[in-house]
């Protein structure tokens, strides 16, 4: 298949979407990295050299360029889909049974950045988030605590606040809403001073540590954490891994953590990373049952994983999940008037 572009402007063109297929497929990172490396060195390359490597078959001469990427770039710079993309691109995200809940979502909730330990700046989140129709995407990069994330102190988010306006005005109508992915304390108080989190379009609070708490003190962890005026989204509940090596899911009393969430307004969030699937479905029906609001989030760290909301929307249309139930599928001005106005205790 022939593409309309040719030479450097079209490998340009594959190695970004290769990346953003790979991972949204959650290739592993030596994958990605290799597709990357490759752009570097022929982003370092001048036309003539190019051309000439091209031409010669020589690109595997040089460091970081491998028989596939070399192939990619042959095949991008005559003008040719390469064959490596075209494979990857054939298998488009299936929403299956949550097609029509996902025509409805308006937006993602829970996406980072590489303000903290995501892959993409903010505007490449934003522009793939673009390309898939949303209005709005929620940056919620990590808080302070986890460090391994270079969590956002003060001065951080505040300085991550003043980028988000410049592209907000670049980006319009598009809305980049902002937002903190804060840490649950153990004693469930929150990781980020209250006037900020006050600031904040949306916060969406998770845990990240001490996931064996006993039973009674995880329910208290989450119940002191959804009960704040500040907290919008319950994220991740259970904290489960499923893939690999596997993490089980932190023990808690559905039935106080789910009643809690429906009284004080606080969303309970469909994690659709396929290595997390949370929470279990057998959970989530109980969540419902209380009359609790659901968040489908992609808690993308790459442009490409922001497709997963399919994986989400399947799950809660398996449970009878109607859009309604779905703080997502608002329009932007509803869904900032239903955060800034939770019940308080």
């Amino acid at each position: 298949m022939a593409s309309e572009t040719t030479g450097r402007a079209a490998v340009d063109e594959a190695f970004t979407r290769i990346t953003y297929l790979l991972d949204r497929e959650l290739a592993p990172s030596y994958r990605v990295r290799a597709f990357l490396r490759a752009a570097e060195v022929v982003a370092e390359m001048d036309d003539a050299e190019l051309d000439r490597r091209v031409t010669a078959g020589t690109l595997t001469d040089l460091e970081h360029i491998g028989d596939k990427t070399a192939a990619v770039i042959a095949e991008a710079y005559r003008g040719e889909t390469p064959g490596y993309l075209a494979e990857l691109d054939a298998t488009p995200l299936d929403p299956g049974e949550g097609a029509r809940l996902r025509a409805a979502l308006k937006g993602d909730c829970h996406a980072h950045s590489t303000w903290s330990d995501g892959g993409a700046p903010i505007a490449g989140m934003a522009r793939a988030a673009i390309g898939l129709g949303h209005e709005y995407l929620v940056m919620t990069d990590h808080s302070p605590r986890l460090t391994i994330a270079h969590g956002l102190n003060r001065e951080r988010l505040l300085a991550q606040l003043d980028e988000i306006d410049e592209l907000n005005a670049e980006l319009a109508p598009f809305r980049i809403l902002t937002g903190i992915e804060v840490d649950i304390f153990e004693d469930g108080s929150l990781d980020q001073a209250e006037d900020l989190l006050e600031r904040l379009d949306v916060v969406v609070a998770s845990v990240h540590s001490k996931f064996r708490m006993p039973e009674q003190q995880m329910t208290e962890r989450l119940v002191m954490a959804v009960a704040s005026p500040h907290v919008d989204i319950l994220g991740h509940c259970t904290n489960r891994k499923v893939v690999g090596k596997g993490r089980p899911g932190s023990v808690f009393n559905e039935d106080i953590v789910f009643s809690a969430c429906a009284r004080f307004e606080t969303a309970v969030e469909i994690n659709c990373r396929p290595e997390r699937q949370d929470p279990p479905e057998e959970m989530l029906a109980n969540a419902l049952e209380w009359g609790c609001k659901v968040a489908i989030d992609t808690d993308a760290h790459a442009p490409g994983q922001l497709e997963w909301q399919a994986y989400g929307c399947d799950k809660a249309a398996r449970l009878g999940v109607e859009p309604d139930d779905v703080v997502n599928t608002m329009a932007v001005d509803d869904l900032l008037a239903w955060t800034a106005d939770h019940p308080t205790a």
